[in-house]
């Protein structure tokens, strides 16, 4: 959705309230898809501050269904955004800072759902666990030791020195 914020830079100190709903169906990231399990209404209040720059606040919450890193069962993460920026549309001053702006502001309109996308982004957890002492899932049948144990034999081998297992297995057959 967007925003037209032409309206709030035509009177200094006016405030414009404005409750939008978040476009985005799910959360795409390094070729990942996550679906929202709730999605409030984002909350936003323009203020027109100097001759082409509005003071913007937001707040919304979000809950996305992440796998667990370790058994892979989806967790609820909720993320909340709550955001305090001035935007300056002078042509001028455009700098380092417009840099995470230009993503979202094209001319005075303002593409809410890129705006949340990124928010959702800054706060996206680099690893989910379904809880601290998750048990993850069978090396070998992919059972969810979670909900109960499996019957393959695991004898505690690293799967990383397996080579080294063939080189003493070929070592003791050849005496």
């Amino acid at each position: 959705m967007l925003i037209n914020l032409s309206e709030v830079m035509s009177v200094r100190d006016k405030v414009k309230h404005m409750e939008v709903p978040i476009g985005l169906d799910n959360f795409h990231i390094n070729g990942e898809t996550y679906s929202f399990s709730k999605k409030n209404m984002a909350v936003f209040d323009f203020c027109c501050k100097d001759e082409k720059k509005v003071q913007m606040k937001c707040s919304s919450k979000v809950i996305l269904l992440v796998p667990c890193s370790r058994c892979l069962e989806d967790v609820e993460v909720p993320i909340d955004i709550s955001v305090s920026r001035e935007l300056d549309f002078k042509e001028e001053t455009k700098g380092q800072d417009e840099v995470d702006e230009a993503n979202y502001i094209n001319g005075y309109d303002m593409d809410v759902d890129a705006f949340i996308f990124e928010e959702i982004l800054i706060s996206f957890p680099t690893k989910v666990l379904c809880s601290s002492d998750c048990k993850g899932i069978c090396q070998v049948c992919g059972c969810n030791l979670n909900k109960g144990s499996c019957q393959c034999h695991l004898e505690g081998k690293d799967p990383r020195m397996s080579v080294i297992q063939d080189i003493f297995k070929n070592f003791t057959q050849t005496e």
